[in-house]
């Protein structure tokens, strides 16, 4: 088990978040390891690097002027907790997703993370669908 600073903590979650709000795919692909796993609870299922991508592309095609606030960290073994909200434009209105993810992290990158949200606060993504 190897624990990470709270440094680190912060350079990982900051590069990550801010990859994901301007929606550079690359950027985000770079954090993850290659064989990285990424679950949702709304789904309970493993995603691939790849498949997690395309979640990122769509989301930014229903939304825009997405922003993290409220963010707070706190390590873990192997890894750390961000809470956090993620706001925007959307179709339907305003978001405001309220989340809470689970990160594993090994040699700087993330090798798995488990993402809990309510669903019901991001309707406002399809409400065009």
């Amino acid at each position: 088990m190897s624990e990470l600073t709270e440094a680190a903590m912060h350079d990982i979650g900051d590069r990550l978040v801010a990859a994901i709000a301007a929606g550079d795919v690359e950027g985000v692909r770079a954090i993850y390891a290659p064989d990285a796993t990424i679950w949702h609870n709304f789904d309970q299922r493993d995603q691939s690097p790849d498949e997690n991508l395309l979640t990122l592309v769509d989301l930014h095609r229903r939304a825009s002027n997405l922003q993290y606030t409220e963010i707070r960290r706190f390590v873990a073994p192997d890894g750390f907790v961000q809470q956090h909200v993620l706001t925007g434009d959307a179709r339907g209105g305003p978001l405001k997703m309220p989340a809470m993810i689970r990160f594993w992290v090994e040699g700087g990158r993330i090798t798995r993370l488990e993402e809990y949200l309510d669903t019901r606060q991001a309707m406002v993504l399809y409400a065009a669908d």
